[in-house]
């Protein structure tokens, strides 16, 4: 589009309305420059309307810029259908690999996606989980689009069974028979929680929602289990990955104790803009 623009190949001058849906996932993907050099283009007198689940200070700085007299509509978030078995298991940083490695070592799931808050996360998981003959692809904003379609492709397909994603695939993607999404990490919103585990249990059917939580963690699981309104059930951590962290989620996270228990780890287991819609909804 920037570049059609720049070209003056589209003629906007009689463009009315603009819409930006799913603005927070857009700015975490890091087109916050390229939105404002889009709008740069447009013209004044039109009104702009902005769907988004999620209301982050970038977002609020974005629209402060580019909207006048906003109007805001507020949704309250759903909940995750019921359908969906939730669990989390509480644990040191250090066992988070060793344990995905566990719980994708011959299971019976069709379509699997592991969700991470980093995309340095995602490419070094995939790369441990590829080293240990557990297969899978990885999606994440440093893919082409057409690197990223050809991955959902193959896991639609059944090619892959195993997707290591960032929440870059939380939102907007249908596919109706996932069966078990992990969160390696604890999504830093509770809406992001829901939206993630949302990609199971679809269409009527059952699903697995697993979520692994370190010690810095647990203040963020709290958070979501407030939102949810009742508690992730907490599954036991086998023996032999030695002792678990406690969950104490409104004490703060100890280094000393993380690094103990690192250790232990290790020892058992080697304008005109008349309007703006700023809508947080959830599907």
């Amino acid at each position: 589009m920037i570049s059609h623009l720049a070209s003056d190949y589209v003629k906007i001058k009689k463009l009315k309305h603009l819409v930006l849906d799913e603005a927070d996932r857009m700015l975490d993907m890091g087109f916050y420059d390229d939105i404002m050099r889009i709008i740069s283009f447009l013209p004044v007198e039109r009104q702009t309307l902005l769907f988004s689940a999620t209301m982050p200070p970038k977002m609020r700085e974005m629209g402060l810029k580019i909207l006048k007299n906003p109007e805001q509509i507020n949704i309250s978030i759903s909940k995750p259908p019921e359908k969906i078995i939730q669990k989390a298991y509480i644990v040191y940083e250090p066992q988070k690999i060793p344990l995905i490695k566990y719980l994708l070592k011959d299971v019976n799931y069709n379509k699997i996606v592991v969700f991470c808050s980093r995309k340095e996360s995602v490419k070094n998981l995939s790369k441990e989980l590829n080293r240990a003959k557990i297969n899978n692809e990885e999606i994440h904003s440093d893919l082409e689009q057409d690197e990223r379609e050809k991955v959902l492709l193959n896991f639609r397909s059944g090619k892959t069974h195993i997707i290591i994603a960032t929440d870059v695939i939380s939102r907007g993607i249908d596919i109706e028979d996932i069966d078990l999404v992990i969160n390696y990490d604890v999504p830093n919103d509770g809406e992001d929680y829901v939206h993630r585990i949302g990609r199971t249990a679809r269409a009527e059917t059952e699903g697995t929602a697993i979520t692994l939580v370190s010690e810095a963690e647990q203040s963020k699981l709290l958070v979501i289990e407030e939102l949810l309104g009742k508690e992730v059930p907490k599954a036991e951590l086998p023996a032999e990955f030695g002792e678990a962290p406690a969950y104490e989620p409104r004490k703060k996270s100890n280094k000393k104790s993380f690094g103990n228990g690192k250790k232990r780890f290790n020892k058992n287991r080697s304008n005109k803009h008349k309007k703006i819609v700023f809508t947080k909804i959830s599907i």
